[in-house]
């Protein structure tokens, strides 16, 4: 069991999986809320807009849900999921070229409590860092920005964005090192 933020103890997601597999709607449905923001976040860097990322998602956990029984327990849940994901997300970009990044609404989405501050220019700088961050993504290769925004947004390890992708370790260490400089190339001079 794992302890959640009310001090209340979760099920694993193994668990859950099994639980799913034999049927538990509320199984099912735990473990896809307990991933959303995750995956809505990857598909959101390496779609740009929130509608496409939002059927990206949707449309990953449809095929998640019918495919549950093909997950072999060779990687976390979490891991396989967001694999299933991120390929939609990549489909859905194939259908269509990348959109204008919509920025997401500042204060409360961003984890900032909008009262904290009487600077009014702090949200202003935060959402042009945003902009900027967004148009540097986008300047990467498609292969390279999904390789850093796994690393970035989802926190999977090496290990397991190697897995997600399909590609040898020393392959994630290269295009994270290379995403690395690049942005920090296209950013240089930002100072927070």
């Amino acid at each position: 069991m794992i302890e959640t933020c009310a001090g209340v103890q979760a099920a694993p997601d193994e668990d859950l999986v099994e639980r799913a597999r034999r049927g538990d709607a509320s199984a099912r449905e735990e473990l896809f809320r307990r991933h959303f923001d995750v995956a809505y976040r990857v598909a959101y860097r390496l779609l740009g807009h929130e509608q496409d990322a939002m059927d990206a998602v949707q449309d990953g956990f449809l095929k998640g849900v019918l495919h549950l029984a093909d997950f072999d327990g060779r990687s976390v849940f979490r891991t396989w999921l967001l694999r299933i994901v991120t390929n939609s997300a990549l489909d859905a970009g194939r259908r269509r070229r990348r959109r204008p990044t919509v920025p997401l609404p500042d204060g409360e989405a961003d984890g900032m409590d909008p009262g904290v501050t009487d600077d009014p220019s702090l949200g202003l700088h935060r959402g042009d860092l945003r902009r900027r961050i967004d148009q540097a993504l986008a300047r990467l290769g498609a292969d390279t920005r999904q390789t850093f925004v796994l690393f970035a947004e989802a926190e999977l390890s090496y290990k397991e964005i190697a897995e997600c992708q399909g590609l040898p370790i020393g392959t994630v260490m290269s295009r994270l090192h290379y995403a690395r400089q690049k942005l920090q190339s296209y950013l240089g001079g930002i100072d927070e």
